[in-house]
């Protein structure tokens, strides 16, 4: 009897867990999803997962084909939402979409308990694409650049300044933020909507064309007046002018370019200014013309004949500004324009002129040719009681040499002066500070030597008059221009 009792105790226990197994698996092997699934008001329940994800695909395109327009003033651009970079998802569906699909028995029963019925739609931003449409370039031109703050020197060498303007642009930090947070309200806005009217629509029928004013921001010129006035330059420090003479046509505009190239060059403090580069931007920028220029200590046929009498000129302001000079070197022949001592000659890849801006603030340069006057001028700041002059004293004359070459048309002993010599110099240059006016430094800036040139003999043939100097010649450099000799 006790043996038929557990007999059938087992049984039953079996036939239970039988009919528990059947029950559970008759609930998670459903092949639809639980009812009243909603997402972005369109009805999921009871579909099959993959009419769910159809639907469902299909109503998050459509979202995406809704439109929204941009403004910004006068500008009005109209946009789908996938153009604009939306991306319309409900986070976690698909993935429970697949447990409830293909997770084991208990998996799916546990989930088709817990399955939600109602699922957040999620809007996520992707600025990229708007980026891509309202470009720099698209920024510029509707809103423009910023404008810079400007320096102006006036006619009596007094600093005026001009307040730069600012430009809109884009603020896209904060369309990143505004932009999803504005369609969430308008989905939430639906939504509301539906749940009042106990009417449960797509959220795609519902989403009206949504009007964005882009977020704007203000930036600042890179110059402004703040930023040149933090630069020091504070007053005219310094003044010099050569006069043109009788320079020809060319000549003329050769000074004119060299002193345009270097005309509002700003040099930091401790900055160099290379006379070189100015050059190489005068003679792409506005060209050089035929002019005299200095070879074999003569005057020749060239191009850019003049350039030198820029970079003496400046040389010349330079020093009276109490720079340092780095580089300079005096012409082969004395300069009319200059005493002797005070000029700073250029020959392209051997002789630059260059010097240093030692004032401790930034330094203009200003030149101009005017009148047939060339004028630098450097502004900047020093001490208004301190001022530099200069002091060239010729220490040495060299006697021109004699210089024969044969011509047998000439009588035997017969001697003809075909080129007068001319005598060299030795010049010492000193610079003195002065404090008040007083005399406090004398510094000595240069020692330089211009070469005697020969007196030119034609004689009858070579004789013991006319022995070769042992010297070896000097190095034939072109000075005061870019070419040359150029004999036609």
């Amino acid at each position: 009897m006790r043996k038929k009792y557990w007999i059938a105790l087992i049984a039953s226990a079996v036939i239970l867990s039988l009919a528990m197994f059947g029950a559970l698996y008759m609930y998670a092997a459903r092949d639809t999803l639980p009812p009243g699934v909603t997402i972005a008001g369109v009805e999921l329940g009871r579909m099959s997962p993959e009419e769910a994800l159809k639907k469902l695909e299909q109503e998050l395109t459509a979202l995406g084909q809704k439109k929204v327009i941009f403004t910004a003033g006068d500008y009005v651009q109209s946009l789908t939402w996938s153009e604009a970079g939306i991306l319309f998802q409900a986070p976690g569906f698909g993935e429970e979409m697949d447990v409830l699909t293909h997770g084991s028995l208990w998996q799916r029963a546990q989930v088709r308990r817990q399955f939600a019925r109602t699922w957040p739609l999620h809007a996520s931003f992707d600025s990229a694409a708007l980026k891509l449409i309202f470009s720099a370039e698209w920024e510029t031109g509707q809103f423009g650049n910023p404008v810079n703050a400007v320096r102006t020197i006036t006619t009596d060498d007094q600093i005026r300044y001009s307040p730069g303007t600012s430009a809109q642009r884009i603020h896209w930090e904060e369309l990143k933020t505004s932009l999803p947070l504005q369609l969430a309200k308008e989905l939430k806005r639906i939504e509301q909507a539906q749940a009042d009217n106990g009417v449960r629509i797509p959220f795609s029928k519902g989403l009206t064309p949504l009007t964005l004013a882009l977020p704007l921001k203000a930036v600042s010129p890179e110059v402004t007046i703040e930023s040149l006035k933090k630069e020091g330059i504070r007053r005219k420090i310094v003044q010099f002018s050569t006069r043109l003479l009788s320079s020809g046509t060319g000549r003329v505009h050769n000074i004119d370019s060299a002193a345009r190239s270097i005309d509002g060059i700003v040099l930091e403090p401790n900055g160099i200014f290379d006379y070189g580069e100015a050059v190489e931007y005068a003679e792409k920028t506005y060209g050089f013309r035929e002019a005299p220029v200095i070879f074999g200590g003569k005057l020749v046929p060239g191009v850019g004949g003049g350039i030198c009498q820029v970079s003496s000129t400046l040389y010349n302001a330079a020093v009276r500004a109490g720079l340092d000079i780095i580089e300079r070197r005096n012409h082969s022949l004395p300069v009319s324009y200059l005493p002797k001592g005070q000029d700073a000659t250029f020959a392209k890849g051997y002789i630059n002129f260059r010097f240093q801006n030692t004032t401790g603030q930034h330094l203009l340069i200003r030149a101009e040719v005017k009148d047939r006057i060339l004028t630098v001028k450097l502004f900047g700041d020093m001490p208004e009681n301190i001022s530099y002059t200069m002091e060239s004293k010729t220490t040495k004359t060299l006697p021109a040499p004699n210089k024969y070459v044969a011509n047998p048309s000439l009588p035997e002993g017969g001697r003809q002066v075909l080129i007068p010599g001319k005598q060299g110099y030795v010049v010492e240059t000193y610079r003195v500070k002065r404090v008040n006016g007083n005399p406090v430094e004398r510094t000595r800036l240069s020692r330089d030597t211009y070469p005697a040139q020969p007196t030119v003999i034609a004689v009858h043939q070579s004789d013991g008059s006319g022995k070769k100097s042992s010297q070896q010649p000097r190095r034939q450099l072109l000075e005061d221009g870019v070419t040359g000799p150029n004999f036609r």
